[in-house]
């Protein structure tokens, strides 16, 4: 009984040390930890502060909604929803980026979208986007990622591969045939909640096990959440194709600056490797130069050297750090943008604020002092850098806020999903503290101890230039 008591008191004082670093690098949020997580998720979907913008930034918003538009129409929502959601980003300029494309049936995602949920009803919207990263691979951890799900406590193959179709396999691969075969790993576990999957999911085959996921996921959205939101989840081929407009427009910032100029690309680099060298290391990783290969199904890093993209493991040159390369590259997709790539054309340049994980909250700070300071040492773009110095919160912790043992498809099956009224009445009025439970993803995690060592021992603060675009 005293262990048992032990680890309460030990996991309740991880909490709150996690909760005290993050009130330490964002003090705007520690009053929320006394009220109702509806408060909360209200101030992230608060539209920015109105200001005077730059140029380089209204382009890039003009580019970013006519993805939404396009990716809209792609999913066969209707046009007035489409306009409606693109009216709607574009005052509100706030966008869910934490879940990585699973099924809508994950709690890791489901739990979310209440979040995202619960702050836009806040507003009286109607619509919501939501970007799911998709450069991850079909398995995460043992019998865990979006290649998988859980039924009855028992793991499904969501797309019936083989093990050595899905290690080390992303969710952009492809071209190849995927649908949603639902295969159980143990006998004689079919029964009615697989029956019901099965007539849940399209019945299709897709190119890419992402395609199947998106699909899947527009057909379970009004079951889960009722009709009164017009939803669009958007993913890296969504990006892949934003970037290619940025660099098919001659007069376009990305291409003008990244690509052409000679200086801001290898003044990135050299941030990111100073970083990676000083206090703040850890949390933003060079894993690749702006871009992922794709090649036999398999996402490889690359390095720029010489104005080329390189694959390091081989010195094989993939691609000339050109516009007409990389824009052949990213249509057939063998070039898809990294994660410092996608939220600069996502939310750096237009003046997005990005709601994430629990390492996010970390990273994306970090990637805009990179970008500032890349800027600075070129000596370029000073309106752009001092719009990025006043942003109003251009990012939050926004996903996995919520921690809840309910199994959502569990509730489906029970027909207790209640659309958005019955979500925002069950989970609004939770007291902050009691939403985020254990806060799990943080407490284990090495990053997030190391970081508390780190604050308390002064080693980092607040106060640094590294946070200065926080």
């Amino acid at each position: 009984m005293n262990r048992e008591v032990d680890e309460l008191t030990a996991d309740a004082d991880a909490k709150q040390a996690v909760l005290g670093s993050l009130a330490t690098l964002y003090p705007w949020m520690r009053p929320y930890y006394s009220r109702p997580v509806r408060d909360y998720a209200s101030r992230l979907f608060e539209a920015p502060l109105q200001k005077a913008e730059p140029e380089i930034r209204r382009r890039a918003l003009t580019k970013l909604l006519d993805t939404i538009r396009n990716a809209g129409k792609r999913n066969g929502l209707p046009i007035k929803a489409v306009s409606q959601i693109c009216s709607d980003f574009e005052k509100r300029r706030v966008l869910q980026t934490g879940p990585h494309l699973f099924l809508l049936l994950e709690p890791e995602a489901y739990y979310t979208h209440i979040l995202s949920l619960l702050g836009l009803s806040a507003h009286g919207c109607s619509s919501y986007v939501s970007y799911a990263v998709s450069t991850v691979s079909l398995v995460e951890k043992p019998r865990k990622g979006p290649g998988w799900f859980t039924v009855d406590g028992k793991p499904i193959n969501v797309f019936g591969l083989s093990r050595s179709r899905m290690i080390g396999y992303s969710l952009l691969t492809g071209p190849a045939s995927y649908q949603f075969e639902l295969t159980p790993t143990e006998p004689n576990h079919e029964g009615d909640a697989l029956t019901l999957l099965r007539i849940l999911l399209p019945k299709t085959q897709f190119e890419r096990p992402a395609h199947a996921i998106k699909a899947a996921n527009l057909m379970l959205w009004p079951r889960l959440f009722g009709a009164s939101f017009a939803f669009l989840q958007i993913d890296d081929e969504d990006i892949a194709d934003l970037v290619a407009d940025h660099l098919s427009d001659e007069d376009s910032w990305l291409r003008a600056r990244l690509l052409e100029d000679p200086k801001l690309a290898s003044n990135i680099i050299a941030q990111l490797d100073k970083l990676a060298a000083g206090p703040w290391s850890g949390w933003l990783a060079r894993g690749t130069d702006f871009f992922w290969f794709y090649e036999n199904g398999k996402r490889l890093p690359l390095r720029l050297i010489a104005g080329e993209l390189v694959n390091p493991a081989t010195g094989v040159k993939v691609a000339r750090f050109t516009a007409p390369d990389i824009l052949e590259r990213l249509a057939n997709r063998s070039l898809i943008p990294n994660l410092l790539l996608m939220f600069l054309v996502l939310s750096i340049l237009p003046g997005v604020r990005a709601l994430g994980g629990s390492y996010q909250p970390l990273y994306y700070p970090l990637m805009r002092y990179v970008v500032c300071r890349a800027l600075q040492a070129a000596g370029v773009d000073e309106d752009l850098r001092q719009a990025l110095a006043t942003d109003d919160v251009p990012g939050a912790w926004g996903h996995r806020v919520i921690e809840c043992d309910d199994d959502p498809f569990k509730r489906l099956l029970e027909g207790r999903t209640g659309g958005i009224s019955g979500l925002v009445d069950r989970f609004g009025e939770l007291p902050f503290s009691k939403a985020c439970g254990s806060m799990s993803s943080f407490v284990t995690d090495p990053s997030w101890q190391e970081l508390h060592r780190r604050l308390r021992e002064r080693l980092i603060a607040p106060t640094n230039d590294e946070w200065a675009f926080s």
